[in-house]
């Protein structure tokens, strides 16, 4: 028995070898395919080695086969001879019918099947059973990823007729695991919380309500890593390790402890900083750009910041393809660091041509009257900086992307190459919106500020509420000379029942023609000046005050009136929506020219500062005065030209218009001069949805109108202050405000309404 089971091998290989030399030692003649369902035999043809005339024998037979296995459609190929035909018979795998996907949420479903695709799981294709443990493997590290490792995945093939089957991926995540301690381990320089204050990762507080930072995520604790190497090679530490890293689970799975060690060495200083290399430019110029002191503690950050205001300076100067290393030189023993910042600055290069693309609408020249940097000048990184933010900010463009690379076969030649992806710069729009001011707000409008790709912009818009009905049809030209000066024209009308916003009672029909030139002087400050004919219908109410009477006696109920507005405008954030730094100011000078029938002038300004802070917080400061006055025959301001306060964009916590002197109905009046400032700190919603579209707030306001020409004193006593907290968000129906403001020092007489809003909404 020992004897035949050690030569059954043997034996069995001689009978194959003689079947095999049997039965496919032959020129084949013909060949045919037998067991196929799906998949068509011209495919098999199109792989298989062989063809009628080839010889088939022992030698090539193994290789017919591996080739057809290759192939993936077959579970089992076997080649058999009939006389001089070649017969082929295969077992198709089966194709995969439909595959369902339950029980994720962390992972969308689309993008799931979209990787399975990626793969070769889909529907239509072949099944392959390596392929799904694969998938299984790769759902799981996704979801340990995330912390979530009590997650099953339970995937199920059912077989359908037709030599199909059906994929059930059914996925149990089950809850994230949640972050109950993260030890520090050998930190003396700085304590534990000092630490964690930099991590992403950690216990929330008891006020963070919605925080998710107690949730692992291994891409979030890398991060959070890197992040305290940074801290410490800031603050001096050039020999600072992170040993070793330890993550830890409990049996069920719920709580995760986190565990760094640390290695933090000495702290090093700064014994020199020198410049060397090919520098082109003096060291005069360079060095005031080294924020760098000899002896101070030595900082990774400062040093980055350097090499790339230097790179910046370069890049400015023309050398587009400047290179700063900068290169420490460590003395272990004194505990010191020499930086040597090595400067290549390469060739300075010019710009050979500007190419401009996507602009199918727009004209060429409305995009290159933008531009800062200019064909055939040297190279400026700043201007090719400015000329994208010009670009941005005309709103005719969603993205503007701008590259610059070198010229084939040159070595100091650029070109720039202008990206523009258009997005729709005329609207057709009807709207309807709601404010506790003027209730219930209807509006339309038509406008094009890309008109026929000229740059021009014309638009007619109407609104209607119960305070107010207004029509305005305008054309501006922004460039009507080469230098950027802009001219427009405006006629509009409006009807104004005062009554309806706190005011007194009356109303006042006003019709405008009006003619405005703008005038560049740079980058950030403009000057604009208008000239307007207007005539007001002055109508009284059903109670009109006594000075609204006197007014009305006294000057009548009709005026044509010569404008006269010179304004200034500064306007450095550093965006529009949501700015974190810079700000913007204006003054404006508006006046009624001799020759009027009322006579007066009105002075206004503003000034918003933005202050970035640390963890996404702004600081903001925000200032509104106003005063105005009668000259010639008329000693005082017209009432119904006072200035105003109260309300959203004023002194929140007191109704809108209320604040100031009163009639004897207890109307407000407003007075010739205001006086507002407001405190903000503002921050984003948690997560990344809202973001940059959503903006939380902290307020407090102060401020008042003070009736100057009637003998009044501007006191301390005289202000109304409130603080509380507010919302503002650019949706996608409109803007949306909302304040809860708490008066802090109201008067017997103020009218107060501590929650206010105004929503606005497209249709």
């Amino acid at each position: 028995m020992g004897l035949s089971r050690r030569f059954l091998p043997v034996i069995l290989l001689i009978l194959l070898i003689g079947l095999s030399g049997q039965a496919l030692g032959f020129v084949v003649q013909d060949i045919r395919i037998e067991g196929l369902q799906r998949i068509s035999a011209g495919t098999v043809f199109n792989y298989l080695p062989v063809k009628v005339g080839d010889e088939v024998n022992t030698g090539n037979s193994a290789s017919i086969i591996r080739t057809l296995f290759k192939t993936g459609f077959f579970k089992d190929v076997r080649l058999e001879r009939d006389d001089d035909v070649l017969v082929v018979f295969v077992r198709e795998r089966p194709a995969i019918a439909k595959i369902e996907i339950s029980g994720n949420k962390d992972l969308d479903t689309d993008q799931l099947l979209a990787g399975l695709k990626d793969i070769g799981l889909a529907e239509g294709r072949v099944f392959k059973r390596a392929i799904l443990d694969q998938v299984e493997q790769e759902l799981n590290r996704q979801y340990f990823a995330r912390g979530k490792y009590g997650v099953k995945i339970v995937s199920t093939v059912s077989p359908l007729e037709r030599n199909r089957v059906e994929l059930d991926i059914e996925i149990s995540e089950g809850l994230t695991a949640l972050i109950k301690r993260i030890n520090i381990i050998g930190n003396r320089a700085f304590d534990d919380d000092e630490l964690l204050d930099e991590f992403q990762l950690g216990i929330p507080a008891w006020y963070e309500l919605f925080s998710s930072k107690d949730k692992y995520s291994k891409q979030a604790l890398s991060g959070d890593l890197e992040k305290l190497r940074s801290f410490y090679l800031n603050r001096g530490h050039v020999d600072f390790k992170i040993d070793s890293t330890q993550v830890s689970i409990t049996p069920d799975k719920k709580d995760i402890y986190i565990t760094v060690v640390v290695s933090e060495g000495d702290v090093f200083t700064l014994s020199d900083i020198k410049l060397a290399g090919d520098m082109e430019l003096s060291q005069q110029e360079l060095f005031p750009l080294i924020h760098l002191r000899r002896g101070e503690v030595f900082s990774r950050k400062q040093v980055t910041a350097s090499a790339e205001r230097l790179t910046s300076k370069y890049s400015d100067a023309g050398y587009a393809f400047a290179n700063i290393n900068s290169i420490p030189d460590i003395d272990r023993e004194n505990k010191q660091v020499a930086i040597t910042f090595f400067v290549d600055p390469g060739k300075r290069a010019y710009v050979r041509r500007i190419n401009i693309t996507g602009n199918t609408n727009t004209r060429d020249v409305v995009v290159r009257r933008e531009l800062r940097q200019m064909e055939s000048a040297w190279f400026s990184g700043e201007k090719v900086r400015l000329s994208r933010e010009r670009l941005q900010r005309l709103g005719y463009f969603g993205d503007v992307n701008i590259e610059t690379p070198a010229v084939t076969g040159s070595t100091d030649q650029v070109d720039v190459n202008i990206d523009v992806e258009e997005r729709a710069s005329g609207s057709l729009s009807a709207g309807i919106g709601y404010s506790q001011t003027e209730n219930f707000v209807f509006n339309a409008s038509i406008s094009q500020d890309n008109f026929l790709g000229t740059g021009k912009k014309v638009s007619a818009s109407f609104d209607t509420s119960q305070a107010t009905k207004r029509f305005i049809l305008s054309y501006t030209n922004p460039y009507y000379t080469i230098d950027g000066i802009s001219r427009g024209f405006e006629v509009s009308f409006r009807e104004t029942d005062f009554a309806e916003l706190n005011i007194s009672s009356y109303s006042t029909d006003v019709s405008r023609l009006g003619m405005n030139f703008g005038i560049p002087v740079t980058e950030f400050d403009r000057f604009r000046f208008s000239l307007a004919y207007e005539h007001t219908k002055f109508f009284l109410g059903s109670l009109p005050s006594d000075v609204v009477r006197e007014f009305v006696e006294e000057k009548g109920e009709e005026f044509h009136d010569y404008e006269f507005v010179a304004s200034w405008i500064r306007d450095t954030r550093d965006r529009a929506i949501f700015p974190n730094r810079g700000g913007r100011q204006s003054f404006s000078a508006e006046t009624n020219l001799p020759g009027s029938d009322l006579q007066y002038y009105r002075l206004n300004y503003r000034h918003a500062r933005y202050f970035p802070l640390a963890k996404s917080f702004t600081f903001k400061l925000n200032a509104l005065l106003g005063y105005g006055e009668g000259y010639g025959n008329d000693e005082e301001l017209p009432f119904f030209r006072n200035f105003y306060a109260g309300g959203i964009g004023s002194v929140r916590g007191y109704e809108t218009n209320s604040l100031g002197p009163q009639d004897q109905f207890g109307d407000a009046l407003g007075a010739n001069s205001k006086i507002v400032g407001q405190m903000e700190l503002l921050f984003p919603p948690p997560g990344d949805t809202f973001r940059d579209s959503m903006r939380f707030g902290l307020f407090v306001d102060a401020g008042n109108v003070f009736d100057l020409s009637g003998g009044e004193d501007i006191e301390a006593s005289g202000f109304r202050a409130s603080a509380g907290a507010m919302l503002s968000w650019m949706s996608p129906v409109g803007p949306l405000s909302f304040s809860v403001g708490y008066p802090l020092n109201e008067k017997e007489e103020d009218q107060t309404e501590i929650f206010q809003f105004n929503i606005g909404a497209g249709f």
